[in-house]
């Protein structure tokens, strides 16, 4: 079986890289999925980075606030930061299509970069086998957090908790106000582009409304045009559906979907927890190292296991004894040669006996007696 994911060279030649799930654990282990919505504040960064859960950002997620645990973009190498690139500390994913981009502001081609792998896409891939392990490359619905989606749960996480992923262009208040005086009234969860077309047939235009104060629309120093923003949000709406009729799948493959955004879009089809109580849930699963100490741990002569109710034991894996057995091993003494069949010989066909072998057959075996000597 081929890898999914790949080390690439210049010359297109590549090296495989067993990633898949890699970050499985015993338990559904967690890492937090970071988008690029305006939710996303200095504070809750704060909070997210204390918790023992790593972060995947998408694109220009987490710019000035956190540092990606790992990263991947759909978008054209240009688009993002020569730091993110260059960080081996951060583990990156991007399809083969981007191996020779240039770097912004270097001589260096993306497949140059440090902790840097690389994946096909598919683009024919359903909703009801959205997360099949028969795939043998990440899902390309162009839409960076679908991808993200998929490569977090080949890696192995099993629950993600959604941060900046509002899925959902909103006109600012000052845009509002002044759509309600041409007699245009913005309702909640209504699409961009259907209050455009509402506050145009009105006769309010989207370049006036354009000239007043504009809603915030990521975390970071960046706008669209409202036009380039309603096509987004439209995008948006669309994927949210997506992952709506992935559902079944992701039940099915043990994929937990968690927004930890509020006025998500997605808070229609998946649980929703606040931040605070995401973080307690990722702690009370892990650990909390704000609370860990270290005082004694070196001196430390007590038992610190769990006080469990009755024993604990290992076992070895029981043996299936339905299985057929393996073929017969020969082995050696010093004067003759045996043949001695494993268990279950009595079902096998009886081999001609050469020159110098005894045959033990079932119903003789009480009666010829036979010393061989166990390896080792």
């Amino acid at each position: 079986m081929s890898n999914l994911f790949v080390r690439m060279n210049t010359d297109r030649s590549e090296t495989p890289a067993s990633l898949e799930n890699m970050f499985a654990g015993s338990t559904s282990t967690s890492c937090w999925l970071i988008g690029g919505g305006p939710s996303l504040t200095e504070e809750s960064a704060k909070i997210i980075q204390q918790t023992p859960s790593p972060r995947m950002c998408i694109n220009l997620a987490g710019a000035g606030l956190i540092r990606p645990t790992f990263w991947t973009s759909y978008d054209p190498s240009t688009r993002f930061h020569k730091s993110i690139y260059f960080d081996a500390g951060i583990t990156k994913f991007v399809h083969k299509r981007r191996a020779l981009d240039l770097v912004p502001e270097s001589s260096f081609k993306v497949c140059d970069c440090p902790n840097l792998y690389f994946f096909d896409r598919q683009r024919d891939r359903q909703f009801h086998d959205f997360l099949a392990p028969h795939h043998s490359g990440i899902v390309d619905w162009s839409d960076s957090m679908v991808q993200a989606i998929d490569i977090l749960y080949r890696l192995g996480f099993r629950t993600l908790f959604l941060v900046g992923c509002e899925m959902r262009v909103q006109p600012s208040v000052a845009q509002q106000t002044r759509a309600r005086e041409a007699g245009v009234v913005y309702e909640s969860g209504e699409l961009l582009k259907d209050f455009l077309r509402r506050c145009e047939e009105k006769g309010l235009s989207v370049e006036e409304l354009e000239s007043v104060e504009r809603e915030e629309q990521y975390h970071f120093a960046e706008t669209k045009s409202l036009k380039a923003a309603a096509s987004a949000e439209s995008h948006y709406f669309r994927i949210a559906q997506y992952l709506r009729l992935c559902r079944r799948a992701m039940s099915l493959a043990g994929l937990r979907l968690v927004s930890v955004t509020p006025e998500s879009r997605l808070n229609d089809y998946f649980p929703y927890l606040s931040l605070d109580e995401a973080a307690f849930e990722i702690k009370n699963e892990t650990g909390d190292p704000a609370v860990e100490t270290t005082d004694g741990l070196y001196r430390q002569l007590t038992d610190r296991r769990v006080d469990f109710r009755g024993p604990m034991r290992d076992f070895k894996p029981p043996v299936d004894q339905s299985r057929e057995s393996p073929e017969p091993q020969r082995k050696r003494d010093n004067q003759h040669e045996f043949l001695v069949e494993a268990e279950g010989f009595e079902n096998k066909k009886p081999r001609a006996a050469g020159a110098g072998q005894l045959r033990l057959q079932a119903q003789h075996m009480e009666q010829v007696p036979v010393h061989v000597k166990e390896e080792g």
